[in-house]
């Protein structure tokens, strides 16, 4: 669940809220409803322990055509999308060692707003590091495995070290809580929050994953709910605690709009010496995250391509090295295309498009504790409806308020799943029938 996000999205909230008591709320309230999220997940994985996760729940809810539709969306928004936001953000994290490479330098191609596309050094990096992240993919699993772990043990340790000393030693100050910034949005401060809650989904994407391996867990009635709590609660403490540790580094105006808010955070604490190190961690942390999602998704698209939901090319395994080759290439083209489009509009096109497929999720339920031999799990037992009630409610308030205020997005999210629906009726159906 520790990505990207943390590393890149303080800055565009100082610039969007302004207010640092409203940076701090914004990810206590995503936490609430990723535990809310988490809770209904818990007890969907429990009834349908196999792998799968939201292609056989919604399949199971709605019928095929949103079975189909989640690997769809899974394939550009959640994976290709998230792959390109990643590698933008490792571009300008480099930029702190070569300015050149800051996606401020990125050049104007054509289009404007959510329409517009740049290119220039911050793309040309972007796409390398993917393209390098998808051979060794398709080159095999056992040297990634290596890879992945190393990385994710240094991206703990950057995030455990910097909260210690950045508190216990930094050149801070709790002044700077008293100080908002000017907000860079015109939107009502209540709508801003709503459709800023987007951006916060990206910063917790991951909150589900649990439940994709609910079947390899003993007693998942119990434990599943459990490692969805205190993974939910543990990540949103980090990220709170590093919030709170950027806004005691520098004021909200200094922040506002930064990508790479985390070196300039160390290099206020620090000074340009030491923050240099802390920078460079953060470069490798967020190469843990993009090298988790080239892995992962291919093995999605193959698994429903294995059980005709999906192309069936996804499902083309290399004979020498046992990869899914056409998937990885595929979702490594796509990525590298999306590293065109502005950061932002890149995050909201991702929480918009997962947050609607996760309020269908939640909203199966009504559906499935109708039907005989459901098990019902207390953790949403406790307060249903409440719990469900509540993620749908705020979901619902987050397409809302996107399409009122970010309308190129939602339209470019919309076009995403007409597209698939088309795609499902004249090509998929077809060929099952």
């Amino acid at each position: 669940m520790i990505g990207a996000g943390i590393w890149s999205t303080p800055g565009i909230l100082a610039g969007q809220l302004g207010s640092p008591l409203l940076i701090l709320l914004i990810w206590g309230v995503g936490a609430i409803c990723a535990l809310a999220g988490a809770f209904c997940y818990s007890e969907l994985g429990v009834n349908f322990p196999s792998s799968g996760g939201e292609y056989v729940y919604l399949t199971q809810a709605y019928g095929p055509t949103w079975g189909f539709m989640t690997g769809w969306v899974s394939f550009f928004a959640g994976f290709s999308a998230p792959i390109a936001a990643a590698s933008l953000a490792f571009s300008d994290y480099l930029g702190y060692f070569f300015p050149a490479f800051k996606l401020a330098n990125a050049h104007h191609l054509i289009g404007s707003g959510a329409f517009e596309f740049k290119f220039g050094l911050p793309q040309t990096a972007a796409c390398s590091m993917i393209a390098a992240f998808t051979i060794i993919n398709c080159l095999g699993v056992r040297f990634t495995a290596r890879v992945q772990n190393v990385l994710t043990l240094i991206k703990v340790l950057v995030i455990v070290i910097l909260l210690a000393a950045g508190f216990a030693f930094g050149d801070g100050s709790w002044s700077n809580f008293a100080h908002s910034a000017a907000r860079t949005s015109t939107s009502p401060i209540y709508a801003q929050f709503v459709v800023s809650l987007l951006l916060i989904y990206f910063g917790y994407s991951g909150w589900n994953a649990a439940t994709y391996v609910a079947e390899e867990l003993k007693q998942p009635e119990r434990t599943l709910p459990l490692s969805l709590a205190y993974g939910t609660c543990l990540v949103a403490a980090l990220y709170i605690g590093l919030n709170a540790l950027f806004i005691y580094a520098m004021p909200p105006e200094s922040m506002k709009g930064v990508v790479a808010v985390g070196a300039l955070a160390a290099t206020h604490l620090f000074g340009p010496a030491v923050a240099g190190a802390f920078a460079a961690g953060m470069v490798l942390s967020v190469l843990a995250t993009m090298n988790a999602e080239v892995t992962i998704g291919p093995r999605v698209y193959y698994a429903m391509a294995k059980n005709g939901a999906f192309f069936s090319a996804a499902a083309r395994v290399h004979p020498r090295w046992h990869t899914p080759v056409v998937a990885i290439v595929c979702q490594g083209l796509c990525s590298m295309l999306m590293t065109l489009s502005p950061f932002v509009d890149l995050l909201m096109y991702i929480g918009f498009l997962l947050n609607f497929f996760a309020v269908m999720s939640v909203a199966s339920l009504f559906i499935f504790r109708r039907r005989a031999g459901w098990r019902k799990l207390g953790a949403v037992s406790f307060a249903y409806p409440l719990v469900p009630v509540f993620f749908i409610v705020v979901g619902i308030g987050m397409t809302i308020f996107g399409l009122t205020y970010r309308p190129g997005t939602a339209a470019i999210a919309i076009a995403t799943l007409a597209t698939g629906a088309l795609v499902y009726h004249f090509r998929i159906k077809g060929r099952a029938a």
